[in-house]
C-alpha cells in the first residue's frame, strides 16, 4: 500500500509538470511510470513548443491557426486557454533551466511548422522533448515531496462504491506474459492520468513501445467518457528505411525549407496544396499516400539539399546523425519518408481544468481530450497542451477541498488471473497492429472499418476467454476497438479522419464530438 496526497500516472511533460506544481504547493505526490521515468512520448518530440513571443506574431494569429487545423471541432475555451497561458509556461521552463536554441543576439530561435502562419516554435535543436524531459525530471527529483516508482505498470483505477477514483492498482516486476510480480495499491484522493498516446496500436508508428493507450483504457473501464478517438494523426514524414524504425523526421525540417518530392524529384505536394510542404499534417499525409499508391512505391522523399549544408547540420544534428548512420547524407541526398501513426487527437474527455466525469480523476497531455486539437492537431501544440493543462489540473485539484476529502481506502485487491498463452498474446498483438494500419489508417472506407471492428471484437472475445492478457496488450486491444468503432460511426471526412465513402465534411450532421462511455 502506497499513500500520497496526489498520484500521477505517467512521466511525460504533463505528469512531471503536474508533480512539480503539486510539490511546490507543499503536498506529496507519487509518480508511477511503466518503464524508466525518462521514457515517454515527450522524450521523442523533435519539433518544439508552439507559443507566441512577440514580433509580428500574436495570440489571435496562433488561435486562428489552431482553429483552422482543427476543422470545426476545437473547443474555443480550451484553445484560448492553452495559447494564452503558453508563454508563461515556457518562461517557467526557462526558469527551471531549459536550454532552448537561441539566435546570435540571445533571443529565442523560433521555428515554423506546417499550418503555422508565423515562426513561433520554441525548440532545442531538433529534439526538444529530450530537453523538456531533462529539465522537468531534474526539477521533480529535486522536490523531496515527489516519489518516483519506475518500472511499475498501472493496471486499473481504484473506484469506490460511490464512483470516486481513489488511486490505482499497479503491477511491479511482472514477467513478459503479464504474470508474476507484485500487485500494489497506490491510494490517493486525486489521480492524474498522463500516460501519453496510443501509437503502438498501429504496426507503423513514431511512438515508443510504451505508448499503448493505458490511460484511455483504464479511464474507459472506470466509467469516464472518451471523445473523438477516430482522430488519429499520422505524421507525414517518418523515416522510411528498414533500419530506421519509423524515426520521426521533424516538421521543423520542412519549416526550414525542405520539400516533399517523389522518385522523379517532382515537388508534387507544392503543386497540389496551397501551402505546399507546409500544409497541415492531414492533407500532406493524404497527398503522400496518394502519390505512393499511384507510383507503386513504398516511400517519397524529403529534399533539403537546396539549403546550406553546414547550417542544416547545425540546425538538425540528431536527424543528421540518424541519417548518416544509415548511409544517408541529408545535405546531398533526399531522405526517404512515409507517413506513420503519430498522435491521438482525442482521448479522455476533460474540462479546461483537467477534470473528468469520474470524481477524483484528472487527465492531461495526449491522454486527454481537452478540445484544443479538434479533428487535427496543429504542429507543436502538444507539448504546449501538456504544460498548460498539467498546471491547471494541479491548481484545480489542490484548491478543491471537496475533491481532497474523498475517502481513499481502496477495496479488496483483485484476484490474480491465469495468464494467456504467449503465442496467443503475440498473435493478438500482431493482428491489432496490422488491422489498424490496413483498415483504420489514413484512408478508410465503410468496408475496411466494418472489417476491422469485426476482427477486433472477435479477438477481444478470444483473449478474454483465454485468461489474463499482459497489461499493454489489454490496453492496446481496448483502445483499438474504441478507435475502430468511433471511426466507423463518423460518416464524413474531417481533419485526420478520412472515409473515402464519405469524402466530404458534413457540418450539418457531424460537427460535434464523438462520445463513448462503457455500458452506454
Amino acid at each position: 500500500m502506497h499513500r500520497s496526497d496526489y498520484l500521477s500516472i505517467g512521466s511525460g511533460v504533463a505528469g512531471l509538470y503536474f508533480a512539480i506544481q503539486i510539490a511546490r504547493g507543499g503536498a506529496t505526490v507519487s509518480v508511477v511510470t511503466k518503464k524508466a521515468a525518462t521514457e515517454s512520448n515527450t522524450r521523442y518530440a523533435q519539433g518544439g513548443i508552439a507559443t507566441v513571443f512577440g514580433g509580428d506574431d500574436s495570440i489571435e494569429s496562433h488561435i486562428r491557426d489552431t482553429l483552422d487545423a482543427g476543422a470545426g471541432l476545437c473547443d474555443a475555451a480550451a484553445v484560448e486557454t492553452a495559447i494564452g497561458e503558453g508563454p508563461r509556461r515556457v518562461q517557467d521552463l526557462l526558469a527551471l533551466g531549459a536550454q532552448f536554441s537561441r539566435e546570435e543576439d540571445g533571443q529565442l530561435s523560433l521555428g515554423r511548422e506546417g499550418g503555422h502562419s508565423h515562426h513561433r516554435i520554441v525548440h532545442a535543436d531538433d529534439w526538444t522533448g529530450r530537453e523538456v524531459v531533462r529539465t522537468l525530471l531534474e526539477a521533480a527529483r529535486a522536490e523531496e515531496r515527489v516519489t518516483f516508482h519506475e518500472d511499475h505498470q498501472a493496471l486499473d483505477l481504484i473506484v469506490d462504491t460511490d464512483g470516486n477514483c481513489c488511486g490505482a492498482w499497479v503491477q511491479h516486476g511482472a514477467r513478459p506474459d503479464g504474470s508474476g510480480g507484485r500487485i500494489e495499491a497506490f491510494s490517493s484522493p486525486v489521480t492524474l492520468l498522463a500516460t501519453g498516446g496510443a501509437g503502438a496500436i498501429f504496426a507503423s508508428t513514431t511512438n515508443p513501445p510504451v505508448a499503448t493507450g493505458d490511460g484511455v483504457a483504464m479511464a474507459y473501464r472506470a466509467g469516464a467518457t472518451v471523445a473523438n478517438l477516430e482522430f488519429i494523426q499520422f505524421h507525414p514524414t517518418a523515416l522510411a528505411h528498414p533500419e530506421g524504425g519509423s524515426y520521426l523526421i521533424s516538421e521543423a525540417l520542412r519549416g526550414y525549407g525542405a520539400v516533399v518530392v517523389n522518385h522523379e524529384g517532382e515537388a508534387f505536394v507544392e503543386r497540389q496544396l496551397r501551402l505546399g510542404s507546409l500544409s497541415t499534417r492531414d492533407v500532406v499525409a493524404r497527398a503522400i499516400v496518394a502519390e505512393m499508391k499511384s507510383s507503386g512505391k513504398e516511400c517519397v522523399f524529403l529534399d533539403v539539399t537546396g539549403k546550406d549544408p553546414e547550417e542544416t547540420r547545425r540546425r538538425f544534428p540528431n536527424i543528421n546523425k540518424m541519417c548518416r548512420g544509415l548511409g544517408i547524407d541529408m545535405t546531398t541526398q533526399p531522405i526517404p519518408v512515409a507517413p506513420a501513426a503519430h498522435y491521438l487527437c482525442g482521448g479522455v474527455r476533460t474540462d479546461i481544468d483537467g477534470r473528468t466525469d469520474v470524481p477524483g480523476l484528472y487527465v492531461a497531455g495526449e491522454t486527454a481530450h481537452t478540445g484544443l486539437h479538434g479533428a487535427n492537431r496543429l504542429a507543436s501544440n502538444s507539448l504546449l497542451e501538456g504544460l498548460v493543462f498539467g498546471a491547471r489540473a494541479a491548481a484545480h485539484a489542490s484548491g478543491n477541498m471537496d475533491i481532497r476529502r474523498i475517502r481513499h481506502a481502496p477495496p479488496g485487491m483483485p484476484e490474480p488471473a491465469k495468464p494467456i498463452d504467449p503465442d496467443l498474446a503475440k498473435r493478438a498483438g500482431e493482428t491489432i497492429g496490422r488491422v489498424m494500419l490496413d483498415d483504420v489508417g489514413i484512408v478508410r472506407t465503410n468496408t475496411s472499418l466494418g472489417r476491422a471492428c469485426g476482427i477486433l471484437d472477435e479477438l477481444a472475445d478470444e483473449v478474454a476467454g483465454a485468461g489474463c492478457a499482459p497489461a499493454d496488450l489489454r490496453s492496446r486491444l481496448t483502445v483499438a476497438r474504441l478507435v475502430a468503432h468511433s471511426a466507423r460511426s463518423r460518416r464524413e471526412s474531417r481533419g485526420v479522419h478520412y472515409n473515402a465513402d464519405h469524402p466530404e465534411r458534413d457540418d450539418e450532421n457531424w460537427q460535434h464530438d464523438s462520445l463513448m462511455r462503457a455500458g452506454r
